[in-house]
């Protein structure tokens, strides 16, 4: 078929010019990540060193730059975020940086919808600032690079790195108001899995370790019929950390027994390291 169509393009003399596909020289790269319970995109484009110096030369210090290549380096969050001191609203942003031999100005504007910096620059649509501090590397990295690091519950860190140059920004997302809030709306009513997120999250947060307690033993008592050893060892754990130590022991070793019956070799362990831990 295609031979034929091709011959009746030629016969009529339409010329025929064929798609070449060649990689791009700044290919274009996305990222997503949940922070906490935030859910944080990056959109941008990758220009490679190819022999060249990068910072004070191609990537001039103290001039504007659009922080990658082609379109605006764009940003997403789910959740208003804190950046720089500032607080930043659910949505899409464009991230311009200034580079320096020192340090780094990162500013948050609010459109996407420039090729490059933009032309008319309005101060209005920044929405935050950071100024990072710029870190050397040991050895190059020669694409151009984003990522979202350092993760911990309520935020994580904005890294931009390229040649031996690492910058380093932290944001803060709403994960304790949203978990807070998600709590106190199930207590009207939860069941087992419930209890036993709550207890764990005031736990790792190091909150109110009473409400801890009460909300992993609701949540033991409503499965004592059928008793889980991943909830026993949480038991076991708020416990510890209130120095009920004794107790602690009797709980793990439940758990313990659970965890080798249903051959969890990790649970077995942690519940053997605890044990020796807390008889001391």
């Amino acid at each position: 078929m295609k031979k034929l169509l091709l011959a009746c393009f030629l016969a009529a003399g339409i010329s025929v010019q064929a798609q070449i596909e060649t990689p791009q020289p700044s290919p274009s790269a996305k990222l997503t990540q949940t922070v906490g319970l935030t859910e944080v995109t990056l959109e941008y484009s990758r220009p490679a060193m190819r022999g060249r110096k990068i910072f004070g030369n191609l990537v001039p210090h103290g001039q504007m730059w659009r922080t990658g290549a082609n379109a605006n380096t764009k940003i997403t969050f789910s959740d208003d975020v804190t950046i720089g001191g500032t607080s930043v609203k659910a949505g899409s942003y464009a991230i311009f940086t200034t580079p320096g031999a020192k340090t780094w100005e990162v500013v948050i504007y609010n459109d996407t919808n420039n090729w490059g910096t933009p032309r008319n620059w309005d101060d209005a649509k920044v929405v935050a600032k950071a100024v990072a501090p710029v870190n050397t590397m040991p050895y190059n990295t020669e694409s151009f690079t984003i990522d979202i690091a350092n993760l911990k519950n309520n935020g994580a860190d904005l890294v931009f790195m390229w040649e031996k140059t690492l910058v380093v920004v932290p944001f803060v997302v709403p994960t304790d108001k949203k978990a807070t809030a998600s709590i106190e709306k199930m207590m009207a009513g939860p069941g087992a899995g419930d209890y036993f997120s709550a207890a764990r999250y005031y736990l790792e947060e190091g909150k109110d370790m009473d409400k801890s307690k009460m909300w992993i033993d609701k949540a033991i008592e409503m499965t004592k019929d059928q008793p889980r050893f991943w909830y026993l060892r949480q038991q076991s754990l708020i416990y510890a950390k209130m120095g009920k130590k004794a107790d602690a022991v009797k709980i793990a070793k439940e758990s313990l027994a659970l965890a080798e019956k249903a051959g969890n070799k990790d649970y077995v362990k942690m519940n053997k390291e605890s044990i020796k831990e807390w008889s001391k």
